[in-house]
């Protein structure tokens, strides 16, 4: 099976009342907020999205991302490769979502004046929030081994305080 090109938008109540599906995949180099983030952003990244309408009766749109591609380890400055994986759930945000609960697990967006759904920035939002903030290698692997110092700072001599004479001023 082919995969095919994720649209950039779509239209989420008319795709949930159909049951519209994607399986396919997005450019990389197609969202720069991510691929700013990856040494060598090149390679597609793989997506899947589920249009329904749950049983409360609101739009849901649910799916998946993956990425892999190289980042800078923040420890030895090295490239290391990076697997990035997320699910999502979404339902639009209208004024019937904002009476009724929504369940825990959905996220809300806005729709564009157009009623339309961002679907690549969604997609976008998710891998970038799947990111480790500090990427580095297993402490085994890595190309440093040197000891790392985490804000031990080394003993000060001991110093006169300036304000001692101050002290001995206010006692005459």
């Amino acid at each position: 099976m082919q995969k095919v090109n994720i649209p950039t938008t779509i239209d989420p109540v008319r795709a949930a009342q159909k049951r519209l599906s994607y399986d396919g995949i997005v450019p990389v180099q197609e969202l720069s907020r991510l691929s700013e983030l990856f040494v060598e952003a090149d390679g597609d990244i793989k997506v899947k999205v589920n249009c329904n309408i749950d049983e409360q009766g609101l739009v849901v749109i649910s799916g998946e991302a993956s990425y892999s591609g190289n980042v800078l380890c923040q420890r030895c400055n090295e490239k290391m490769k990076q697997d990035l994986a997320t699910n999502f759930f979404y339902t639009p945000l209208t004024q019937r979502t904002e009476e009724e609960q929504i369940p825990e697990e959905y996220e809300t967006f806005a729709l564009d004046d157009a009623g339309e759904m961002m679907l690549r920035q969604v997609i976008e939002d998710e891998l970038i929030i799947a990111l480790p903030i500090v990427p580095m290698h297993d402490p085994e692997s890595c190309a440093y081994q040197g000891t790392m110092s985490w804000g031990k700072l080394p003993e000060a001599a001991e110093k006169p305080n300036p304000f001692d004479v101050l002290k001995e001023l206010k006692r005459k």
